[in-house]
């Protein structure tokens, strides 16, 4: 956070254009201030050695050891005919485990020298196997000598020694040297805490925390330091928050209350079952919120089949009752078309309104969609302009400026991290006066993470399954080891179809060799996925394989994203009447798609995917009276990260659980939606799953001081704070949302 002239000096004039232009190229830091605020990853101890045997393979590490010996090899190479070639092997040692440090040429001098059995030093390189034996070739290292008062150990005051985030270009000590070069200056940093806040809870100031974090003398020191930095995090963006939901709240609505008799009573009167008690909880929640004069801006949280539709539904039909219409958005055509087709059952004749046949108090159901024929556009177009249409749903093609709305009520937004923030807003704007908004996502998102990411939106949560659903038994199919097991999964597929029920099986690509956008093969991989360097399996070739092989004699077809919408929708329609056994697809399926009747899912490759993705493939099967099967297929050796990954989502269905294991092997900054904001994550201190009560009460803390002070005129510490944090682009992401 720039808070301040002297925390905003451009790191060049302070530290010079090299050391500057490395720091903004691999670090992302700028001025002084960034500087400041990029906090030690860890400490370690002079007295203490840090544990060599705990090393992660191709990381770059910083790691502070005792040389134990030190041996210089003469040999012949091409270079070196005449045996004059030179390679230095060191040892180091910390207790636990040692390590072989590699120097080779005219690399070897200066360490030969330097680096004699005995001699403490901080090395830095990265992690590599050679002869089965861990290495560190031509590491960087810095001496740390006794007690002599010698310039090292002036950099390195204290006993406590910081690890900085580094880079192969600047290692560790070459940051906290120019820390030291710009700590002075964290006495000017205005502090962004109200002194009430600060001194209710006992915080240091931030020129002291600073100071602490980066040269601390205790462990009390640094605990000291962050928890006074990890409260700066919380509470300015809280604020942030808070001032948008307190912008919001001045904002006109028209109030929608439905009519006693009308539209939403008769399509309860008409449902086959009774709600589930969340439902109806919800339900209220969301009907109290269309009933006041400023927008609901409402997050509808449900596990997957925990009937979120309906709920949306039932607030489309309030609001179409009090005479105003609803648009829901949905992020892939397949999607949109499915809840047109699901809507359009559940209503019945209540969706035919003006037809014959249909309902006297019922309205017209239309679907807009990028692929549709110039007709069926321009009646759905008329449609909404006249309000002949109380709801219509439809992929982005809704934003566009040809379409009007007679009067739009309700935004419903379905999976809103498919959405960019710009498309959210434009639906909005084509209100007369702001329409209210209910966001929906199946994806269960930790309390925390709501208040941080969705923290302009009251949250409500489903976590009841309707009476009826059946469990989904999930097994991890280890084909490498034990290959008769994926056999065995075939022979599953085909059980499920002798019994009368459908299958998908689910692969990571397509396979016309066009890299798809969002294809898991690029995404985020970890360096066991490195290790396995076959592409990802493919759509078009299993579907193949499986027709002529093992399912040899069902009816398997093919869905992908870049099929014709047409041809999507007609192989969706098929499989959904019972006309296919077999359906072998992307991820396409993996919100909304709804076929009770199929109950067994292969996903191929499933280390490919997310935790929460998986969760959401498996949420497609079981949807019925049957129980479900979900069998998770990979490669990868048992004992690694992948395999534990999966076998996560194997042993429990409780996708809260399951979003917060994504989460703690994920960056905050992806889940603080980074690539919708364009800006780094704010948060280098403060972790939105560990720091759960910090969160709440800044939370609290926050709505307190903006309702008291809305411009907050009485702090401009916290205003020039907040200035920082919200950058152009990142006060739009969180004005969006």
């Amino acid at each position: 956070m720039d808070l301040v002239p002297a925390l905003q000096e451009p790191l060049k004039k302070v530290l010079g254009p090299a050391t500057a232009k490395v720091m903004a190229e691999h670090l992302g830091l700028h001025t002084v201030g960034d500087l400041l605020h990029h906090y030690p990853r860890r400490y370690e101890e002079r007295g203490q050695l840090t544990r060599l045997a705990d090393l992660p393979m191709e990381e770059h590490v910083t790691v502070v050891a005792q040389v134990a010996d030190a041996r210089l090899h003469t040999f012949a190479s091409a270079k070196a005919p005449r045996g004059k070639g030179q390679r230095l092997e060191v040892t180091i040692t910390d207790g636990s485990g040692r390590l072989q440090l590699v120097f080779f040429g005219n690399g070897v001098h200066k360490p030969h020298k330097e680096l004699l059995p005995g001699t403490r030093a901080l090395f830095a390189g990265k992690v590599s196997v050679f002869n089965r034996k861990l290495q560190l070739a031509h590491p960087a290292y810095e001496l740390l000598r006794g007690d002599d008062v010698t310039e090292t150990v002036d950099s390195w005051a204290g006993a406590l020694i910081p690890i900085y985030p580094a880079t192969a270009k600047l290692e560790s000590w070459k940051i906290a040297k120019s820390v030291q070069t710009v700590l002075p200056r964290a006495e000017e940093a205005v502090d962004p805490l109200p002194d009430s806040l600060r001194a209710g809870r006992g915080l240091v100031s931030l020129p002291e925390a600073l100071l602490k974090v980066h040269r601390p003398h205790t462990k009390a020191d640094i605990a000291e330091a962050r928890s006074r930095l990890k409260w700066d995090e919380a509470f300015v963006l809280q604020v942030a928050l808070a001032r948008r939901r307190h912008a919001d709240a001045q904002l006109p609505a028209v109030p929608r209350v439905p009519a006693p008799d009308g539209l939403l009573a008769a399509f309860d009167a008409k449902l086959p079952f009774t709600l589930t008690d969340g439902q109806r909880k919800v339900s209220q929640e969301i009907f109290d919120d269309l009933a006041t004069d400023h927008p609901m801006h409402r997050l509808l949280q449900g596990e997957v089949g925990s009937g979120k539709t309906l709920v949306a539904l039932r607030a489309m039909l309030a609001v179409v009752d009090a005479g105003g219409q609803a648009a829901m958005l949905a992020p892939t055509e397949v999607l949109a078309q499915q809840h047109h087709r699901s809507i359009v059952e559940m209503m019945g004749e209540l969706a035919e309104g003006g037809m014959l046949g249909g309902a006297e108090q019922g309205t017209k159901v239309v679907l807009l969609t990028g692929s549709m024929g110039a007709a069926g556009r321009r009646q759905a177009l008329l449609d909404l302009v006249t309000g002949e249409a109380g709801i219509v749903i439809g992929t982005h093609a809704l934003i566009e400026d040809k379409v009007q709305f007679h009067d739009l009520g309700l935004v419903v937004v379905d999976e809103q991290h498919r959405f960019g923030v710009e498309q959210r807003d434009a639906l909005r704007g084509k209100g007369k006066q702001p329409p209210h908004l209910l966001v929906m996502t199946a994806t269960p998102i930790p309390r925390t993470v709501a208040m941080t990411v969705f923290g302009d939106l009251e949250t409500s949560v489903l976590d009841q399954l309707p009476a009826g659903r059946s469990p989904i038994a999930s097994h991890v199919v280890p084909a490498a080891d034990k290959p008769h097991f994926l056999a065995r999964a075939w022979e599953r597929v085909r059980e499920e179809v002798a019994g009368g029920h459908q299958a998908y099986v689910v692969c990571p690509r397509i396979g016309d060799d066009i890299d798809e956008p969002g294809d898991p093969k690029k995404a985020g991989r970890s360096p066991e996925d490195e290790v396995e360097k076959r592409p990802p399996l493919a759509v078009l070739d299993v579907a193949g394989q499986l027709a002529g092989g093992p399912l040899k004699g069902l009816g398997v077809e093919v869905l992908h994203g870049r099929m014709h919408p047409d041809d999507k929708d007609a192989v969706m329609r098929r499989f959904a009447a019972g006309e296919t056994d077999v359906l072998v697809a992307t991820t396409v399926i993996e919100v909304g798609v709804n076929v009770p009747n199929a109950t067994a899912m292969v996903i191929m490759d499933a280390d490919r995917f997310g935790v929460s993705q998986l969760h959401q493939l498996r949420g497609r099967v079981g949807r019925g009276s049957a129980p479900g099967l979900c069998l998770l297929v990979t490669e990868m050796p048992e004992a690694s990260a992948a395999r534990q990954r999966l076998n996560a989502v194997a042993s429990t269905l409780d996708g809260f659980e399951l979003s917060r294991i994504d989460l703690e092997q994920r960056r905050e900054g992806d889940v603080l939606g980074q690539a919708q904001s364009g800006a780094r994550t704010s948060l280098r201190m403060l972790a939105v799953i560990e720091d759960e009560e910090i969160i709440a009460e800044a939370r609290q803390e926050a709505a307190a001081v903006v309702a008291a002070d809305p411009d907050l005129e009485r702090l401009p510490g916290l205003r020039t704070a907040l200035e920082a944090l919200l950058d152009e682009e990142r006060e739009q992401y969180l004005d969006k949302g």
